[in-house]
């Protein structure tokens, strides 16, 4: 038995010192996990458990960013309100659901510096009308991700230095220490609504000082301990 047409190749993303790739399964992401951020957004906090959203886990979604290379992604269609939000991405190497937060770390199989693109206006238009965030979130080209660095290289990141430039000037700096649900409690949360698979990627959050870019704006984006990425609005 055949398919009726070619399905489209799974996303591979590549991984320090290894010649195998990643291959990404699905993409979740953490709202507001940083509380400066949901402040920033005009939300309390203090107030709010944990929530997520997806991304397509497509190679028209998912963009790969060599390292030390710049990338470039098209400025989106039907928006005005272009967004970057630099996020830890923890990449997933083993099965399970309902895990605790002490076994969390044992899920975990690398991370990697990764972009959060959003049509700001309309997620806010979403919003505000009570409807999903897909228009806002989940359009082409809106994850670029690094290189992963494997935990067993890079230990466990409960803490580190997270700093985002535009041409050079810096926008958004925090430390991931900072993360209103840390990683661990994160994966026992999520793993509580959907059973997690190898291959899986979590963006964590991003920090306070989000905003706008055009095109021919470059962003660079790192955290401490891993390869940062260089991605330019074309």
């Amino acid at each position: 038995m055949s398919f009726v047409f070619n399905p489209m190749p799974i996303v591979g993303l590549a991984v320090k010192d290894s010649q195998d790739l990643f291959p990404v399964r699905r993409v979740y992401c953490v709202g507001r996990n940083y509380a400066a951020h949901a402040r920033e957004m005009g939300f309390d906090p203090d107030r709010e458990p944990p929530f997520f959203f997806c991304k397509p886990n497509d190679p028209q979604s998912i963009v790969p960013v060599p390292a030390g290379e710049e990338i470039s992604i098209p400025y989106p269609e039907q928006t005005s309100n272009y967004h970057y939000e630099i996020e830890l991405v923890v990449a997933i190497g083993k099965d399970g659901k309902n895990i605790s937060v002490e076994e969390a770390a044992n899920y975990i199989y690398g991370y990697a510096v990764g972009l959060d693109m959003t049509r700001r206006d309309l997620q806010i238009a979403q919003r505000e009308k009570g409807r999903p965030w897909e228009v806002g979130k989940a359009f082409d080209y809106s994850a670029p991700v690094g290189l992963i660095h494997p935990k067993s290289q890079a230990g466990e990141l409960n803490s580190g230095d997270i700093h985002l430039t535009v041409n050079g000037e810096t926008k958004q700096r925090s430390d991931v220490s900072h993360l209103i649900w840390n990683i661990a409690e994160t994966i026992a949360n999520l793993s509580t609504l959907f059973e997690l698979k190898q291959g899986d990627l979590i963006f964590t959050g991003t920090p306070e000082g989000v905003g706008t870019v055009v095109k021919g704006d470059v962003m660079h984006a790192d955290i401490a301990g891993l390869t940062g990425i260089t991605v330019k609005v074309s």
